[in-house]
């Protein structure tokens, strides 16, 4: 057994150690440094006053040590899934290690450790008679103790923050000098006054370095042998023990060290053990007998051994400089991570994580070769911000190999300072800003706007944070809603493009600009926010996080809550130094919220997103999003649990994913494949409430009802219409039965609901429509029936009517329009002619074969 301790003999002993080493250093330690400067007449009261002149004290202070970022499992509970760290080091208490270790270190490396106070005046003598013979400084006389001053040292310059002071630290601890051997054993004899024995003994097992990047007993017996420090055996203590004194030839991180390690294990380490009485014959003739064994574990430092969500594991490693609680300054905070010992408490839910990282793996696959595929899900709880999900197609690897084309570095679902891309268009996911602007404006979702497709003047749209546009824009109108009018509830639903920019043109640019930020909105690659009539269809750069933050702001009733990592962070201590703060606004009322769920509600159950719908009972309000060209495509989509932002698209290149096929379907509908399952999985798991009605007001708007001024005057319509607070316009001519100049017709139609202020266009009369005259069942052929038609029908054709009356063959037997109907002379007028059908035909035998039905 080891001899017993006390901190006052350890005093007595460093007392002893420094008045004699006092007296005898500048004869002993110069001839121990070397020979050479004991010929200079160097005297020993210039040694002692050399000595004397050194710093005395010095800490044990915190080691480097891994860094743990746990995760929540389904019972939410935390787990480990990665390890970050400088140095493989995990620190133990003297009662995690074997008594074995601590035997086998003072046998190999300090057998009077017990006796002396630092300074081993014995080993001084006997190793400066030895170095004066053959030369060198080491040789036997430092003790346990002065090691560990020299690792501590060693350990200081290798936290300096730059190169060129690690290299100058470093090569000051391993210089060979008698400053540096005086330096040692004063701090030494400095140590031994502070701590016990025990202490110094376990701080040296935590500090050594066993080889490559591992130090400390813990991680060197995880590493060489897969067991804790606790429960290596006689040999294997030995043979870490044998280690320490020439890493780079002693460890056992190759095969090719085993024979020296096991000539120093049995010959020194084991030995001495024995003479000293710490092990018997039997222990000692076994442990010899024992060959080299390794069971390695190799470490798995770093986000590319995350247990899952690697790219979540980088985006924490990039917000260490942001996070206040590990120290005042952006270095001070790298600095103490890199020291590490801290286990960082994460709000990722691993199972959902694995379940979205799995789905985006099958439905984008990282492998496809025709064009760069990038996909990416993101899931924000509404109400706190909190992270639940992280995750995208390609493999995490920042190795300098980079790990090919199915591996990236980059994480595509955050903004550029947190190793994520420049962000990615979100086409018409970002029309919700529009629409709640809309809505906080005194619109509702029932009024009519017009959709058709036409050239805007920029200069008519508002903007009151600068200066107005100039030129002109002509948007595609994407969406289906060609042509005509609708609510802006149906333009919502099924994202017409151009309803949206006329609802813009009756808004402020900068007023959209403002609720998108509200909304936590802003650009990936840290620019301004633009706000000219194009953004409204998506064309600022978002990361996929902001957007999955932006609508779990639905699902939270309007609170916008910043997207967090970190629950909590302790520390080394165990000291709770809490996690990143909340941070929350109401970005939009709980009455302007509700009616943009209302709206996107109907894009997920009969609108553009119903291919993301989950049919299990919960809500979902969402958008979807495509840009020019189909290059990225998107959906968005929150409950009232769970915030999700889909995006599929293109990492480089242009390639339309309307135009290509991939895991089974068409690559513009890989976002609802992907989508659609995990909002699944995450409604089983977190559940979610129905979204609350709008009251009546967001759904008709704060307006009047478009009069019917179709047969009056220009100026009487005028009138009627500025009476009702209704801007007129006098937009063109239409064809109409009423008389040429009078009012033909107005956009929006008579009834429709709008907000006073906006403009009614008003169409005058060309006094052209008449009535379609009956020339069908008279006997009349074709040429007839035109004739009888006179010439104000300009566009007459033919077409068969099957009959089976022999006598009306060749006759004109119906008409479209119908008679009696308004026909204007652009309208195309047809007659069908009789032409006898067969009737010999039996059931089914004028079926087309195949088809769809």
């Amino acid at each position: 057994m080891s001899a017993p301790t006390s901190k006052r003999s350890g005093a007595f002993g460093a007392l002893a150690g420094f008045l004699g080493l006092s007296v005898l250093a500048g004869v002993l330690v110069t001839a121990l440094v070397t020979p050479a400067l004991a010929v200079t007449g160097m005297a020993a009261k210039g040694g002692v006053d050399v000595f004397n002149s050194l710093p005395e004290f010095l800490e044990l202070n915190q080691l480097s040590q891994r860094n743990t970022i746990f995760g929540l499992n389904g019972a939410g509970e935390s787990v480990p899934i990665a390890q970050i760290y400088d140095q493989n080091r995990q620190e133990v208490s003297s009662d995690e290690v074997s008594q074995f270790l601590k035997d086998a270190l003072v046998a190999g490396e300090d057998r009077r450790f017990y006796e002396h106070g630092g300074v081993d005046m014995a080993s001084i003598i006997r190793a400066g008679i030895g170095n004066i013979i053959g030369g060198g400084i080491e040789s036997g006389a430092s003790t346990l103790t002065m090691q560990l001053v020299k690792n501590i040292k060693i350990q200081a310059a290798l936290n300096e923050p730059t190169k060129a002071l690690r290299d100058a630290k470093y090569a000051e601890a391993q210089e060979q000098s008698i400053q540096r051997k005086l330096q040692e054993a004063k701090l030494a004899i400095g140590l031994e006054k502070k701590y016990t024995k025990d202490e110094i003994l376990l701080a040296y097992l935590n500090i050594a370095g066993f080889g490559g990047n591992t130090y400390g007993v813990q991680a060197a017996a995880q590493e060489y042998f897969s067991v804790s420090a606790k429960d290596l055996t006689l040999a294997q203590a030995a043979s870490l023990i044998a280690t320490v004194q020439t890493p780079s030839y002693m460890s056992l991180n190759s095969e090719e060290n085993f024979e020296r390690n096991k000539s120093r294990r049995d010959n020194v380490v084991l030995k001495n053990m024995f003479e000293l009485g710490y092990i018997d014959k039997a222990q000692y003739d076994e442990a010899v007998a024992t060959p080299i064994t390794v069971a390695y574990s190799a470490p798995s430092n770093g986000c590319m051994y995350a247990a899952t969500g690697p790219f979540f594991c980088d985006y924490i490693t990039k917000l260490v400089p942001e996070l206040t609680m590990l120290g005042s300054t952006a270095e001070e905070r790298q600095a103490n991570w890199k020291r590490g010992g801290y286990s960082v408490y994460t709000s990722l839910v691993v199972d959902q994580q694995n379940h979205a990282q799995a789905v985006l793996e099958q439905q984008a696959p990282n492998n496809e070769s025709r064009m760069e595929l990038g996909a990416a899900a993101n899931v924000v709880e509404p109400g706190t911000g909190r992270i639940r999900v992280m995750a995208q197609n390609k493999t995490f690897n920042n190795s300098l190999d980079g790990g090919g084309a199915v591996a990236t570095a980059v994480n595509f679902s955050t903004d550029v300072q947190y190793g994520g891309s420049t962000g990615f268009q979100p086409g018409s996911t970002y029309k919700i800003f529009t629409l709640a602007t809309w809505l906080k404006s005194g619109h509702g979702l029932n009024e009519v706007v017009n959709g058709s497709r036409r050239i805007f003047q920029q200069s008519n749209f508002k903007v009151s944070c600068g200066d107005p546009f100039a030129g002109t824009y002509d948007p595609p109108n994407y969406g289906g809603g060609g042509g005509g009018t609708s609510t802006v509830l149906q333009a919502t639903a099924n994202s017409y493009n151009i309803a949206f920019i006329a609802m813009a043109e009756k808004l402020d640019q900068c007023e959209i600009r403002d609720t998108a930020e509200s909304m936590g909105v802003h650009r990936a690659d840290n620019g301004d926010l633009q706000y000219n009539p194009a953004t409204i269809l998506g064309t600022n750069e978002i990361a996929p996080l902001t957007m999955a933050a932006a609508v779990a702001t639905i699902g939270a009733g309007g609170l916008y809550c910043k997207p967090t990592a970190i629950d909590k962070i302790v520390d080394a201590s165990g000291t709770d130094l809490g996690g990143q703060k909340r941070e929350c606004t109401q970005a939009l009322s709980p009455e302007i919220s509700s009616a943009v769920a209302y709206a996107l509600k109907r894009v997920v159950t009969n609108g553009s997103g119903s291919a993301s719908n989950p049919h299990d009972g919960i809500e979902v309000a969402g958008k979807t999003g495509t840009t020019d060209g189909a290059e990225d495509t998107w959906m968005i989509g929150a409950t009232s649990t769970n915030g999700l932002a889909v995006w599929v698209g293109n990492i480089n290149g242009k390639t339309n994913l309307n135009r290509i096929y991939f895991a089974g379907g068409r690559g513009d509908t890989a976002r609802h494949r992907i989508f659609k399952p995990i909002i699944q999985a995450l409604d089983g798991q977190f559940g979610g409430a129905p979204y609350a009605d709008p009251p009546a007001q967001l759904l008709s708007g704060q307006g009047a009802i478009v009069p019917d001024v179709t047969g009056q005057s220009p100026e009487q319509a005028k009138s009627v219409i500025e009476g009702l607070g209704f801007e007129f316009s006098i937009a063109g001519e239409v064809s109409s039965r009423y008389p040429k100049g009078a009012v033909g017709g107005t956009d929006p139609g008579p009834g429709s609901t709008l907000p006073r202020g906006s403009t009614i266009s008003v169409y005058t009369s060309l006094g052209n429509v008449v009535t379609m005259p009956d020339v069908t069942n008279k006997g009349y052929d074709f040429e007839e029936a035109k004739r009888q038609l006179g010439g104000s029908y300009t566009n007459v054709k033919k077409a068969d009517e099957m009959t089976t009356d022999p006598s009306k063959v060749g006759t004109v037997i119906s008409s479209n329009p119908a008679p009696g109907s308004d026909v204007a002379p652009e309208n195309e007028v047809t007659l069908g002619v009789g032409k006898l059908a067969d009737t010999d035909k039996g059931p089914g035998k004028d079926k087309a074969p195949g088809g769809n039905g």
